[in-house]
């Protein structure tokens, strides 16, 4: 099965199960999914950051700031985030992400409900060489002095955005 072909629970603007569909079918069409997008952390607090391979079907080559990705059809957002956080940092028994905020993640091309999570990997990564081209860790100012720099996929950085915004005490979206 390639990913095109995974089944996603396609939902209403309430984050309601309406029906389901294959991913493929689902970004062709722009049908409302779930994804989630996890912060992974090192021991010393600098944030994962990968460069997406050229074959993967949504932001080939974009630089992430995040690990994560669809969660597929009868799956929870949690049971997602610690599978797309394993599998993306190629480690085992990572603690379970912790939940921050959800929300509606809409361009021209894309909608999906977006849970934000965060989870400290202290576990040397081997990330998984089917999703992630290059990666590194990076202090928050590296981060920043990038963020302008690189190529960066669309909704994580609009996450990154709203999570700056939640840490700062705003609203970046809805809880639970």
């Amino acid at each position: 099965m390639t990913p095109a072909d995974e089944i996603l629970d396609i939902v209403d603007e309430n984050d309601v199960v309406v029906g389901q569909a294959p991913r493929g079918e689902a970004m062709a069409r722009k049908l409302r999914h779930r994804c989630v997008f996890i912060e992974a952390r090192d021991a010393a607090g600098r944030v994962f950051v990968h460069r997406r391979t050229a074959t993967k079907l949504v932001f080939p080559s974009h630089y992430d700031m995040f690990v994560g990705g669809v969660v597929g059809a009868g799956e929870s957002y949690e049971e997602a985030a610690l599978r797309e956080a394993e599998e993306e940092l190629g480690v085992s028994g990572l603690p379970r992400p912790a939940p921050l905020f959800k929300y509606l993640y809409e361009s021209p091309l894309h909608s999906w409900w977006s849970y934000v999570y965060e989870v400290r990997c202290e576990l040397p990564v081997r990330p998984q060489a089917e999703e992630v081209d290059w990666h590194t860790f990076l202090t928050g100012a590296e981060l920043e002095d990038r963020l302008g720099d690189w190529t960066w996929v669309p909704d994580g950085l609009e996450t990154y955005h709203r999570l700056r915004e939640f840490r700062a005490g705003g609203r970046a979206g809805t809880t639970g």
